[in-house]
Parts: C-alpha cells; sequence; structure tokens
C-alpha cells in the first residue's frame, strides 16, 4: 500500500509540474503582463461598456476559508503561478486547455487570482499509518479567477469550447522546459454561471494515467476555472460543492 502510494505521488507530481513550474524571470514577466493590459484594452474599445475587474475586487469574488466547510483553502504562492505565455502545446488550439489545466486563465485577463481547495481528511489519520497515505491522495482544486474587458471572456470560453473538441485525442503540453502527455480529453458535466464547460483529462506518465478533472464556468466577463488532481492519481468526480460555492460568489 504504502510503495503504490508513493509510486502514484511521484507520477503526479509529474502532472502538476504545469501548475508548479518556476515563472518566467521579472523582465519576461512584466512584457507578459504589459501586453495582457494592451490586448485587454484593446477589448475594451471594442466593447467599451464592459471593464476587467481588479484583482482586488476579484479577491472579494473568490472562495474563502469561511466559505467552504471540511476544505483548507489557500492563496497559491506567487512562484506556483504561471502567466500566459509560460505554458504551450504542441497542438496550439490546445493551449487554452495547458493553460486552464496550469491555473491559468485563458486569454488576455485584465487580472486574475488562484485559490487552492483541499478536501481536510478524516482526524484520525495522522494515527493510522494507512489513512494518512490515503489522505495523500485527497482531492485538490484549484480555483482560478480571471476577470476580461471588452469581450474577452466570451472569447477565452470559444476557444476552451474548441480546445474540448479539436484535443479529443491528446496533445502535449510543456511548461518550463517539461512535457506532459495528455492522452485524451472526455467531455464531462458541471453546473453554473452563464455558461459551463467540463472535462476528463487523462494524462500519461511512464505508462501510469493520472486524471485530472477539469471545469470553467463564464458568470459575464469572469471565467472562474477548476482544475482538481490527487496524489492518488484518481479523481473519481467534478468539485460540486467548490464549483456551486464559486458560482453562487458571482452571482
Amino acid at each position: 500500500m504504502r510503495a503504490r502510494a508513493l509510486r502514484h505521488a511521484g507520477a503526479v507530481a509529474a502532472v502538476t509540474t504545469l501548475a508548479l513550474a518556476l515563472t518566467a524571470c521579472g523582465g519576461e514577466e512584466k512584457k507578459q503582463e504589459d501586453t495582457g493590459k494592451a490586448d485587454a484594452s484593446a477589448s475594451a474599445a471594442a466593447k467599451p461598456d464592459v471593464k476587467a475587474l481588479s484583482a482586488a475586487e476579484l479577491e472579494k469574488l473568490v472562495v474563502g476559508q469561511a466559505d467552504l466547510k471540511g476544505y483548507q483553502v489557500k492563496k497559491a504562492k506567487s512562484d506556483e503561478v504561471l502567466n500566459p505565455g509560460d505554458v504551450s502545446a504542441d497542438k496550439p488550439a490546445c493551449e487554452p486547455l495547458a493553460e486552464a489545466m496550469s491555473w491559468i486563465a485563458p486569454g488576455t485577463p485584465g487580472a486574475k487570482v488562484v485559490r487552492k481547495a483541499i478536501q481536510v481528511p478524516a482526524q484520525d489519520a495522522a494515527a493510522d499509518p494507512e489513512k494518512a497515505l490515503g489522505a495523500l491522495a485527497t482531492p485538490m482544486t484549484t480555483v482560478t479567477l480571471g476577470s476580461y474587458a471588452g469581450q474577452g471572456a466570451e472569447q477565452a470560453f470559444a476557444s476552451l469550447k474548441t480546445a474540448g473538441t479539436d484535443c479529443a485525442g491528446g496533445f502535449t503540453a510543456t511548461a518550463s522546459g517539461e512535457k506532459v502527455k495528455v492522452t485524451k480529453v472526455a467531455a464531462d458535466t458541471a453546473a453554473g454561471g452563464d455558461e459551463t464547460l467540463a472535462w476528463t483529462i487523462t494524462s500519461d506518465l511512464d505508462g501510469t494515467p493520472m486524471v485530472t478533472k477539469l471545469a470553467v464556468l463564464r458568470k459575464g466577463n469572469t471565467l472562474a476555472g477548476f482544475a482538481t488532481m490527487s496524489l492518488g492519481g484518481e479523481v473519481k468526480e467534478q468539485p460540486k460543492t467548490v464549483i456551486e460555492v464559486q458560482a453562487a460568489k458571482l452571482r
């Protein structure tokens, strides 16, 4: 049991390289930020009545500890948060999916915030080695909120919808030189917001299949992305509670 859990832990660590890879150096980050602002401004010019929310405004809308009972909610660390352009795919149409898997708000958001929601293990897990190993496999859901100017949210959502169809047979994603092979993107279900997309994404690491549940909902000019993974390598369902609570906060 212990050896199997450790093998799974090693495998999932490689899968989550997309989300945990270091960000680019400061100058590159600034360049990306400026580019995003310029693109967002262009979208706003096309549809001036819609403005992107600020990061401070998004902080008030993202799920927090008080919102999710039975979860430990943490703010993602700065070195865990990537920018658009830090992640790529061998098929350009698949990049929005690779970004969403990596806690990135696709497209050109004016601002974004990221939270990690981890289900709290049973109280007796620490006293029982077998239960402790099982607790390591507790699903973790990252929640990424991105706010867009103009029609940016609709355009980003449309790119994800196209990716879900065009990339069903798989693709290879890269972050900071590390590659992850996605073998299958299957449509899944989730509800909330003005429109919602969901997938079950299977990756292959040296013959070990790893499953990520991914969902994205749009509410007005805000996109909320939910990427759920487990050190055990298996995630059976979308994080319904997290999605419902976050969707309610965006109304």
